[in-house]
């Protein structure tokens, strides 16, 4: 891992969004993000990555970004994820929490909203 700034805790931290609408409306939940979040979370502790100066995986209410569900947010570098599978939550622990390499592939559109 990269030295942290002095300022931060974490040198990463990927939010999870889990919320679940009742009214119809896409939805993380929907898209199993529970499910991507749990795995992520396992995978990091079973690499050694989590912890202070190194990643936090935590899970996050509604972050706007409904249309593009299911969605992660990577900070400090405030890269939003949109992701299909366990092959995906592999690459983005792989290139973007353990080596800092955005995966391009993955990226939400900066247009994309609820």
């Amino acid at each position: 891992m990269n030295a942290i700034p002095a300022t931060s805790y974490y040198e990463r931290h990927i939010f999870f969004c889990l919320n679940q609408r009742t009214n119809g409306e896409n939805c993380c939940a929907d898209h199993g993000s529970e499910t991507a979040y749990k795995y992520c979370k396992a995978r990091v502790k079973a690499e050694g990555l989590a912890g202070p100066g190194n990643v936090r995986v935590n899970k996050a209410g509604c972050m706007n970004r409904c249309s593009g569900a299911p969605v992660a947010v990577v900070y400090p570098e405030a890269v939003w994820y949109t992701y299909v599978d366990q092959a995906d939550i592999d690459e983005i622990i792989d290139s973007h929490l353990k080596n800092g390499r955005v995966v391009d592939r993955l990226l939400l559109a900066p247009e994309v909203g609820r």
